[in-house]
């Protein structure tokens, strides 16, 4: 059952990147991206799950790593940066779910002399587990590096390494120390490496939860990737939305300042912010048609009522009072026509502003109906069922920064 959900949730993943058609533009602007979430959906596929070893210089993340393999494949020395890039290597899983797991040794988050340094954060951020080695007390700088991990969705287990250094009972106050830092409703695990408690907490924890963690990390991994394209894109439309606001509301402005008659102001006005809604739906990738168009206009200008005072109450005074001045100009020989110009350039005006507050918030409203869909990975990951509380409120906690962090409501016109 739990090979057909893992085969299952793989499948799923890969029809929904099928779907994502891109562009040539954003294949090359998205390549490193596509690349290493093409490696994770692979890894998903082998059912191959990635831990990787993450913390400051010295604190002996190659000799832990060794000590699970039982042979040293990562280097170690005496000195403090030994390891200068990533390096991995890959231990075989028998009678498990799980096919393997690839071990990553990276260098110190705070070494200096780092290889790639971008290469070395996309490869832990690409780590289904990670495993944030301490030895000795957490300082800051380990605590802001655990904290963006956290807030970017990876699941950790600190490791105490190096007790040999502490008495019995100042290990204890570090262990308890270590815990008040951390994310009360999270429950990061605390293991001290002594003997073979780290290597059964993560033979335990990949028993229990690995295949979940391979394939949570998978879908945050898309999620992340569709929100850098989507955000490209949005970005793109910005201007070309922007630029079809303005169009409208020149066409708008001349068209109000120019007629006198009260109806066909109406008719034009209303024709020309429907049409505008229509193609900011093309844009945002909606297209919508006819009445939806014009059940959207209704309830801006019902929701904003300065906009909808300016659109009917402002205007048909203004023309009002232009009517009036054309049936008396020729009474007066004309004098009467001398306010004209300054009321139609005022409406032409208040047309320009009232289209762009239109265009906004239509484009706000528009956005907002065409983001809802079954297929994003966010929506996938929301409606997976999780019985451990630990992995529930891990995830609640990545969803929850997810939509704080990506409000795309800036990057509208």
């Amino acid at each position: 059952m739990k090979q057909l959900k893992i085969n299952n949730n793989y499948l799923l993943l890969k029809k929904w990147w099928e779907t994502i058609d891109l562009t040539n533009y954003e294949k090359s602007f998205f390549n490193k991206e596509i690349i290493s979430f093409n490696q994770q959906l692979f890894r998903l596929k082998e059912k191959k799950i990635r831990i990787g070893a993450y913390g400051k210089s010295g604190v002996g993340k190659s000799s832990i790593l060794n000590s699970l393999l039982k042979k040293d494949v990562f280097k170690t020395d005496i000195i403090n940066g030994s390891t200068k890039e990533i390096q991995g290597e890959e231990l075989r899983l028998y009678e498990q779910p799980l096919k393997s797991i690839e071990l990553l040794d990276s260098p110190g988050f705070d070494f200096c002399d780092i290889k790639f340094p971008d290469k070395l954060y996309s490869s832990i951020n690409h780590s289904d587990l990670i495993l944030f080695i301490v030895s000795g007390d957490m300082n800051r700088n380990e605590l802001s590096e655990i904290s963006s991990l956290i807030k970017d969705g990876k699941k950790i287990i600190v490791v105490v390494n190096k007790i040999d250094f502490f008495e019995k009972n100042d290990l204890k106050e570090i262990i308890e120390n270590i815990k008040f830092k951390l994310p009360k409703d999270l429950n990061i695990p605390i293991i001290v490496n002594h003997k073979n408690n780290l290597k059964n907490y993560i033979t335990k924890i990949i028993s229990k939860h690995g295949e979940i963690l391979l394939t949570l990390n998978s879908f945050q991994l898309a999620d992340k990737l569709f929100l850098q394209i989507k955000e490209q894109r949005l970005k793109k439309r910005q201007k070309l939305a922007q630029s079809t606001i303005g169009k409208f509301s020149t066409i708008k402005a001349s068209a109000v300042a120019l007629n006198p008659f009260i109806f066909l102001d109406f008719a034009g006005s209303f024709a020309l912010d429907s049409a505008l809604i229509s193609e900011l739906s093309k844009i945002y990738g909606l297209n919508l048609k006819g009445e939806s168009t014009r059940k959207i206009f209704r309830n801006i200008s019902i929701n904003n009522l300065f906009l909808g005072v300016t659109q009917v109450g402002i205007n048909t005074s203004f023309n009002l009072i232009k009517k009036v001045i054309l049936l008396t100009a020729p009474f007066t020989n004309g004098l009467s026509l001398l306010p004209y110009g300054p009321i139609a350039i005022i409406q032409a005006a208040i047309a320009i502003y009232s289209t762009k507050i239109i265009g906004k918030l239509a484009a706000k409203e528009i956005f907002t109906k065409s983001k809802a869909s079954f297929m994003e990975p966010a929506i996938m990951i929301q409606n997976m069922t999780f019985n451990d509380p630990e992995i529930f409120n891990h995830i609640n906690l990545y969803i929850s920064n997810r939509n704080l962090n990506k409000n795309f409501f800036s990057i509208l016109p």
